[in-house]
């Protein structure tokens, strides 16, 4: 069964980073789109970066642009996200998510997500 499972989230400070994981396991890793995306209290889910199969295709949402960074670790079936700079407003719980490319995300699998709270 595949599954993806998010860590790295928590509290902290503006201006301070964070690190998440999105470990994939069940499938051949390589061949998907990975991606995250992030739901504010009160907010649509939306979209903030992903890495296609390959890791050389990088999209970034605008408002994360400069902050944070995608990439992805094939050994481990990880793929990471950096997040730098953090404001209160990227406070949200983050989910990972796979798809057939980047283009074609959001997939229909998701992880549980994970918690981050930027305090000011």
């Amino acid at each position: 069964q595949v599954q993806l499972v998010e860590s790295g989230g928590g509290l902290v400070q503006a201006g301070g980073s964070l690190r998440l994981s999105c470990l994939a396991s069940g499938r051949t890793f390589g061949r998907y789109a990975m991606g995250w995306f992030r739901q504010a209290p009160g907010k649509e889910r939306e979209f903030v970066a992903a890495i296609s199969w390959s890791g050389g295709i990088k999209s970034l949402a605008d408002s994360v642009k400069g902050r944070f960074t995608i990439s992805r670790q094939f050994a481990e079936n990880t793929v990471i996200l950096q997040m730098n700079s953090l404001k209160p407003e990227d406070t949200a719980v983050y989910y990972c998510n796979t798809g057939h490319s980047v283009q074609a995300m959001p997939g229909d699998l998701w992880g549980q997500g994970t918690q981050v709270t930027v305090s000011s």
